[in-house]
């Protein structure tokens, strides 16, 4: 995320190096040289996250939690998500959802490398899992209109390419819908909240997809609500979440979302979408590891 300068370049260069440390997994090192930096630049808000960020990932949260806490007192917006990394460290409640500054912030920070990073580095699959399903549902099936929430750069309409006749992405990140934008994937654009989007929009779809972005969504209730109300009776709604196995909604330390099936089914129903099918499968890897979502394709009733 973009930060500017605290106004001391020593201050500066250990705040770099404590980035590259904690980029490396060295959490211990990254930790002193942002207490270093806090000790030139008191109340510095990205080097009060970043320490609090590097004690935590060093089995520190304790000593992070006061860092934090200041953190939030000068985090207006949220654009740091200091609330959020409290909630995820158990020492706030967690909320229905992240800050949308935070959101927007991040999205356009990782613009300029998003497909690089997430396809060729992270074995991101997720829009390439949702085609697959919509087409075992309707095999060889064409769209009229339909809609990509949270829609980054395109990757959604490359794996429909072909499909869909006139497809709109929305997104919360302007650089996000810039690329999007000059890869010529959509017919339409929109710089919006999706929720907000879909309250001012008019007229129906007959296909709505997001790929990991109800990770960054939190409650999804009015977000299915409003998707609903926009799709016509057994159009589709086909989307994936990394899967909680406990509680319905989990903020994990990452900062995203996860949800049970328990929870998507339940707000599937209330939303008036049937669950036409349901299948589990490595959305991502993060660091090395797995991450195991639901892949799921609904249908409006």
């Amino acid at each position: 995320m973009h930060v500017s300068s605290s106004g001391d370049l020593l201050a500066d260069r250990r705040y770099e190096y404590a980035r590259a440390y904690l980029e490396a997994d060295d959490a211990a090192a990254a930790a002193d040289l942002f207490l270093q930096t806090l000790e030139r630049s008191p109340g510095w808000l990205p080097a009060l996250i970043g320490a609090a960020d590097a004690l935590a990932a060093n089995g520190r949260p304790a000593e992070a939690e006061p860092l934090l806490r200041e953190a939030a007192k000068r985090d207006h917006d949220g654009l740091f998500g200091a609330s959020l990394r409290l909630a995820a460290l158990g020492f706030a409640e967690v909320p229905d959802a992240p800050p949308a500054a935070y959101v927007r912030g991040l999205f356009d920070d990782y613009a300029d490398r998003f497909e690089t990073a997430l396809v060729e580095e992270l074995g991101y699959r997720a829009p390439w899992l949702i085609a697959d399903l919509i087409d075992k549902a309707r095999p060889g099936g064409r769209f009229s209109r339909g809609l990509d929430l949270g829609c980054g750069t395109g990757l959604m309409a490359e794996a429909l390419m072909g499909r869909v006749d006139h497809f709109t992405g929305c997104d919360l990140s302007p650089e996000m819908i810039a690329r999007a934008g000059a890869e010529r994937r959509y017919q339409a654009l929109a710089v919006a909240d999706a929720v907000d989007y879909l309250r001012r929009c008019e007229g129906s779809f007959d296909l709505a997809t997001a790929a990991d972005v109800l990770v960054y969504v939190g409650a999804l209730g009015d977000l299915f609500g409003e998707i609903s109300a926009h799709l016509a009776s057994g159009c589709l709604f086909a989307f994936s979440v990394e899967e909680s196995t406990g509680d319905d909604l989990v903020l994990r330390d990452s900062l995203r979302y996860a949800h049970s099936e328990a929870y998507i089914r339940s707000v599937s129903a209330e939303a008036g979408l049937t669950v036409l099918d349901l299948r589990r499968a490595t959305i991502r890897y993060d660091r090395g590891a797995p991450i195991e979502g639901l892949v799921v394709l609904t249908a409006a009733v």
